[in-house]
């Protein structure tokens, strides 16, 4: 049918559940060179990353994306196979459809354009993907931003291809997203019998109060650009498995999804603080899965707001919700950040999909803004 949706079903049909790429940024990659792009492959463990360049001095645009996606669930759950595509009543069914194999091949065809159009182009153009997304984010992105920051590697703006839309293309964009700091604690007792108490330290009950006070705790008021910082526990375990004995330990584990009005070294010296005046024996391990980050008006977010009102003749909702995405790696090198993709609503789910007449529009949706950023097109 097209370049973008060609490119689209032959993703798809490589089975590249995270970490596995399956071939995907090989293919991309080949895609590339023949465009005229520099490539660097950057394997890492068990994971893929493609670092794919065109252009020289001037601001660096990087386009980011990922070629792994979460498993199908069950195959005869689905209307078609998963890793076939298929189009059904106007869309594009198959694994990846949204998320987010469409935005990489869009992002592909959207920077083969633009260079063949404009080999003289100012500034570089960038495609960074990886194959660790959807899973642990170690040897991914993060990885990447690592070694970028090592050699001095020049990233001014990125655009995320998640699917940022709710019900049409470009209806929302996310400018920033909030930062994820999760505990693994675990509260030490002393096991023993029920009927002899004095003779044992609950730590269910010693974790009781300093619960209620964490679940109580108001830690900021947000900003502009955030919500309240939330708390939340997502597991919590104790028990020998036999109902006469106290057991010796409890197991929690807890996130922080917070703004720019805290920091994750206040959050954890708050939670910290708390533990010791319940009088907790603990042992507590943190994971700080990212920053929060916002990309306030700017080149980049001024280039996308223009280049959606040019082409999709409405503004975007600018938003700082959902989870988080790899852009938290890369706002930390100092580049503006902006995520924008197709429609969110099948994302992860049996029959995920994508509206063909919105995959078709998402290549000229990129392009546009890659010629606002670095060719200066005037804003509508």
């Amino acid at each position: 049918m097209s370049a973008v949706f060609d490119l689209t079903c032959e993703l798809i049909r490589r089975a590249s559940v995270t970490p596995d790429d399956a071939g995907c940024q090989l293919l991309i990659a080949a895609r590339l060179a023949r465009a005229g792009f520099a490539i660097e492959h950057l394997r890492f463990g068990e994971v893929d990353n493609l670092w794919a360049t065109h252009g020289g001095d001037g601001p660096t645009l990087v386009f980011l994306g990922h070629t792994d996606v979460v498993p199908s669930g069950p195959p005869e759950a689905w209307s078609s196979a998963p890793f076939e595509p298929a189009v059904k009543n106007g869309c594009l069914y198959g694994r990846g459809a949204a998320d987010m194999k469409s935005g990489v091949a869009a992002m592909v065809v959207a920077l083969e354009e633009f260079a063949r159009t404009r080999p003289d182009h100012p500034g570089r153009v960038a495609l960074l993907l990886t194959s660790d997304e959807e899973g642990a984010a170690v040897d991914g992105v993060r990885r990447v931003a690592a070694e970028f920051r090592a050699r001095g590697e020049r990233l001014d703006a990125c655009v995320v291809g998640e699917p940022s839309s709710k019900q049409r293309l470009g209806d929302l964009i996310r400018i920033g997203r909030r930062g994820s700091l999760t505990g693994r604690l675990r509260v030490r007792g002393v096991q023993g019998h029920v009927a002899y108490p004095d003779k044992a330290d609950n730590p269910i009950h010693r974790f009781a109060p300093a619960l209620a006070e964490l679940a109580a705790t108001r830690w900021d008021e947000g900003d502009e650009a955030f919500p309240p910082t939330s708390f939340q526990v997502s597991n919590l375990g104790s028990g020998t498995g036999a109902d006469n004995v106290i057991p010796g330990d409890l197991h929690a584990v807890f996130n922080f999804r917070y703004g720019t009005a805290s920091t994750a070294q206040g959050l954890r010296e708050r939670v910290e603080a708390i533990l010791h005046r319940q009088g907790l024996a603990f042992d507590l391990e943190w994971w700080l899965s990212g920053e929060p980050f916002l990309t306030r008006a700017g080149p980049l977010r001024d280039a996308v707001v223009a280049a959606i009102r040019a082409q999709e003749g409405m503004e975007p909702e600018l938003s700082t919700g959902g989870g988080t995405s790899d852009g938290r790696f890369i706002a930390p090198l100092g580049a503006e950040v902006v995520e924008l993709g197709p429609c969110n609503a099948t994302i992860h789910k049996i029959d995920e999909r994508i509206a063909v007449d919105e995959l078709e529009r998402l290549p000229a949706l990129y392009r546009n803004i890659v010629e606002r950023y670095l060719l200066h097109v005037p804003a509508c």
